[in-house]
């Protein structure tokens, strides 16, 4: 990148992630400490003040310091990431003389170790999640569900847990549906009214999203986290790239996707405490999608989850316009901070100025709301943690400019990234094992087969006809006959016995965000 990449990464691991500074009238070079970075961060600025640029120039100094990253890419250029910047390229010059501004005159380009994952498997490796990991609180969200409604669901995922019915899919949940109207009388006096408006309305919701091809997202094989933490053997950083553009036409799935992702990672990973680098930093782009009419209890859950993830060493970063966008209780948790160009063209938004420089440690060479208003494209106004802890002093900083390809890159190169990739072929085939939908099915069927009469044998045939001669008394009638399944639901839940002691069943009782509705 710059410089070797041994070079890259002790610089990094002594000073931290180089993220610009220099130049006559400007601060010192500024770091984001490799061992505070798990203290999250924000990166704010209107559109077309250089935030996307920021984010990639991140993410190749984590990946640098072998940390693992994932982001979203919202407007298809994070993709430059995957491929190496060049000299002949119309910005060379300007990041030359950039580089020798901020004290890099070693001015190199490299690619980062990409991997492309995309929930509708066209511009990536599918993503996929099981129903039962998502679980009733998100997938209300997901649904725009009402409190009734969100009841009903919730007694849907309770009866899964206890009748061992794997909600893996929509058709699982769909057809549970269907079984919780056709038994609701019985059902309600147990766990509460469901009502079969409630059930209908589910039902459209869930139609509507399979429609916007919702229904690839859910079942199996189900992502694996491991996959997002993968180093190289040269020990660089895995850098996962979520093709978003199509994913913007769904904001809530989008949303609701990412914060899965995140109550994932919490449940799954271990304490570590304060690591010396975080395990993974997570860039979560457009995060004002996440809390957009977001009821309070996901945004508390949201607060608890940036709270609690660090000691898993994750970092969360939310990149948005306006530092109005987040929520106070969450934004007093960002201790890094990059905040790119705000205009002020309405009261609103100098309001939202305003309070933007107040939460900024003051530098007495200039005023901070100031700044914020004049900093040009490529520049922000930066303050990162310091070795113990405390908030930096405000800083103008020029950012540095990427070692990767700044812009999009062709089908042809895609292509050729994901077929390199270390995950590929693993996830492209979907699986369709026995679940609530088939469970269902065959208890139907043994039921209406109980329903039909036997008809009796006629008179004349062998079978009514005594035995002439006595039967033959043998051994092997002392011998237990082997005990044959007595339905087809039996037989299928044997067969999913084993599924359901394994890693299925276990997230089938999870809970709501993972360990976040449990006790500790």
């Amino acid at each position: 990148m710059y410089g070797s990449l041994r070079a890259v990464r002790e610089d990094a691991m002594r000073s931290g992630v180089f993220v610009g500074g220099g130049g006559s009238d400007h601060a010192e070079a500024q770091h984001l400490l490799l061992r505070l970075a798990n203290r999250h961060g924000l990166i704010a600025g209107a559109t077309g003040t250089g935030k996307t640029v920021t984010l990639q120039i991140l993410a190749e100094g984590f990946s640098a310091a072998g940390v693992p990253v994932f982001l979203s890419d919202v407007k298809g250029d994070l993709a430059g990431l995957s491929r190496p910047g060049s000299p002949e390229g119309p910005l060379h010059a300007a990041f030359a003389a950039r580089s020798a501004k901020i004290g890099l005159p070693d001015l190199r380009y490299a690619a980062t170790p990409a991997v492309f994952w995309d929930l509708f498997g066209r511009d990536g490796h599918p993503v996929r999640a099981t129903l039962a990991e998502m679980g009733p609180l998100l997938l209300s969200r997901l649904l725009d569900l009402s409190e009734a409604q969100e009841g009903v669901l919730n007694i849907a995922f309770r009866i899964s847990d206890e009748q061992r019915l794997p909600l893996l899919d929509l058709k699982d949940l769909q057809a549970l549906l269907v079984w919780l109207g056709q038994n609701a009388r019985d059902l309600s006096l147990r766990y509460g009214n469901i009502s079969a408006a409630s059930v209908g309305a589910i039902q459209r919701r869930l139609l509507v999203l399979e429609n916007e091809g919702g229904a690839q997202i859910f079942g199996e094989p189900a992502l694996d986290l491991a996959d997002l933490l993968r180093v190289t053997p040269e020990g660089l950083g895995q850098v996962n790239i979520l093709a978003a553009g199509a994913l913007m036409a769904a904001p809530r799935l989008y949303a609701t996707f990412l914060l899965w992702l995140l109550s994932e990672l919490f449940e799954t990973l271990p304490e570590v405490g304060d690591p010396d680098r975080p395990k993974l930093v997570f860039f979560f782009d457009e995060a004002h999608l996440l809390f957009d009419d977001a009821p309070k209890a996901l945004i508390d859950k949201v607060e608890q989850v940036a709270r609690l993830i660090r000691s898993k060493g994750v970092g969360v970063y939310f990149v948005t316009q306006s530092p109005a966008d987040i929520p106070e209780d969450i934004l007093g948790q960002l201790g890094n901070r990059v905040q790119h160009a705000l205009r002020a063209f309405t009261a609103r938004e100098a309001r939202a100025l305003r309070q933007a420089a107040e939460t900024f440690r003051p530098n007495p060479a200039f005023d901070t709301e100031t700044a914020i208003r004049e900093v040009g494209t490529g520049e922000a106004v930066t303050s990162f943690l310091q070795t113990k802890g405390e908030p930096g002093m405000v800083q103008r900083t020029l950012i540095r400019p990427p070692a990767s390809r700044l812009g999009v890159i062709t089908d042809v190169e895609r292509a050729e990234t994901m077929a390199a990739s270390p995950v590929a072929g693993k996830y492209d085939t979907p699986l369709d094992r026995p679940s609530a939908h088939e469970l269902l099915a065959a208890r139907a069927e043994a039921a209406a087969r109980a329903a039909t009469p036997e008809p009796a044998p006629d008179a004349d045939s062998p079978g009514s006809r005594p035995h002439s001669r006595a039967r033959r008394y043998t051994p092997a009638d002392r011998r237990p006959a082997r005990a044959a399944p007595a339905t087809l639901t039996e037989a299928l839940g044997q067969a999913v016995l084993k599924e359901l002691s394994g890693t299925t069943g276990k997230r089938l009782v999870r809970g709501i965000l993972g360990s976040l509705f449990r006790a500790r």
